[in-house]
């Protein structure tokens, strides 16, 4: 069986499965998992189809701006909430078990939410790249009910992304997001204030040209970790010169420019073997 065929069967799978459940309440942050996911969901049960947003100050607001114009170019019905995370000791204190704590304030709203509106099944994005890394966040789903039908199915953030842009998803080349909250080592102590700055520094950096990228936050030390086939136009004139001075303008003090470059939850490393 090649690649193509396989990677339809599982949206079929997908499909399917969102058909049997008749109507899901689908947590959307807008990345191209949950867009991907939304859109199916809503041609699978157009109808039976309501959307979910948590706003925070660990997701971006222009997420929060895509995810309000894709449910209305579509006419699904999108809930915001509120996720009053710094309400949470382990979330502030920058737990390893971080995640677990926020996931399951957030989902915990988006149940009652969903069960407001008369649906019982919430899905959330997940998919089959996801096992690879620490999350600790996957325990709350799994206590909460959550459903993850993408990764139910198998589904590769590789296939996903190939089936958004099929069926006209315009996040499918969107980079991957992550939490601004994982920019920041374990045990320094969130604020909005340094959540909003790296927000500002990484849009900076996407003003800039550079995408994917992630600036985690070291005290006063901005360290910019970039794909590596962006590293070299970093540290060419002029933008050289023009990353250093935005990143000083933000507050920081030193500025460099990892070698290792992206790498998918680098910070795990202080918790993982």
């Amino acid at each position: 069986m090649n690649d193509a065929v396989l990677m339809e069967e599982k949206y079929q799978r997908l499909t399917s499965l969102l058909k049997e459940w008749k109507s899901v309440c689908v947590a959307f942050s807008a990345g191209v998992d949950s867009s991907f996911l939304l859109d199916a969901a809503h041609r699978a049960i157009p109808d039976g189809v309501m959307a979910v947003t948590v706003l925070s100050s660990m997701v971006p607001a222009r997420d929060a701006e895509e995810a309000s114009a894709f449910c209305a170019a579509r006419g699904i019905r999108l809930v915001t909430l509120q996720a009053d995370e710094f309400s949470i000791p382990e979330f502030a204190g920058n737990a390893p078990e971080r995640c677990y704590y926020c996931k399951r304030n957030i989902f915990s709203r988006i149940l009652l939410a969903a069960r407001e509106n008369g649906i019982s099944t919430v899905v959330e994005g997940s998919n089959a790249d996801d096992l690879g890394d620490y999350r600790p966040g996957m325990r709350a789903l799994a206590e909460l009910g959550i459903r993850s039908p993408m990764l139910d199915c198998g589904l590769s953030k590789a296939e996903i992304r190939a089936l958004a842009r099929r069926n006209g998803v315009a996040a499918w080349d969107k980079p991957a997001g992550a939490c601004l909250a994982t920019r920041v080592p374990f045990g320094t102590r969130l604020t909005p204030e340094l959540l909003g700055l790296i927000e500002r520094a990484e849009y900076a950096l996407a003003d800039l040209g550079f995408s994917g990228g992630r600036v985690r936050v070291h005290d006063m030390l901005a360290r910019i970790e970039l794909p590596v086939s962006q590293m070299g136009k970093a540290v060419d004139e002029p933008l050289r010169t023009a990353l250093t001075t935005v990143m000083r303008e933000l507050g920081f003090r030193h500025v460099c420019l990892d070698l290792e470059g992206y790498v998918k939850g680098s910070m795990n490393r202080a918790v993982l073997p």
